[in-house]
């Protein structure tokens, strides 16, 4: 399966100046734990809910900031053509919970986490635990 088949089209996204309080209300509002950064519909950084909260948290940073001063540059993404596999793979050698999806352009598209990773892959074992079954049930 193509990660362009399981992303999320609703990626939630800012330009660089945007401050970091509004980086934060379009978090809460459309209640992700990440907001992609982009330019011209191609991103450029990333930032959690995490970096918001320690910038903000340690005086690093003040609300009025742009969230150009704390996001995660450049942000690590993946094509819509990429599989699963790839997808699992980067966020496991990268520690990261969420990739931006881009186009073969660079485009912005979308946006898969660790979360619909993981709902897929459990469908996925109910499935082949389902198939599995009858032959269990045989073996007995």
């Amino acid at each position: 399966m193509r990660i362009g088949d399981l992303f999320s089209k609703e990626v939630v996204s800012v330009e660089p100046t945007a401050t970091v309080g509004e980086a934060a209300r379009q978090m809460d509002e459309h209640g992700v734990g990440a907001i992609v950064v982009a330019e011209q519909q191609r991103p450029v950084g990333i930032v959690t809910d995490r970096d918001v909260a320690i910038a903000l948290g340690t005086g690093r940073t003040a609300r009025d900031d742009q969230v150009q001063d704390i996001m995660t540059c450049p942000p690590l993404t993946l094509n819509e053509r990429d599989g699963i596999f790839t997808a699992c793979q980067q966020m496991k050698e990268k520690t990261v919970r969420r990739l931006p999806v881009v186009d073969d352009i660079g485009r912005l598209i979308g946006i898969v986490t660790l979360d619909d990773l993981l709902l897929l892959l459990s469908q996925e074992l109910q499935n082949l635990a389902q198939g599995i079954r009858p032959e269990v049930a045989a073996a007995k």
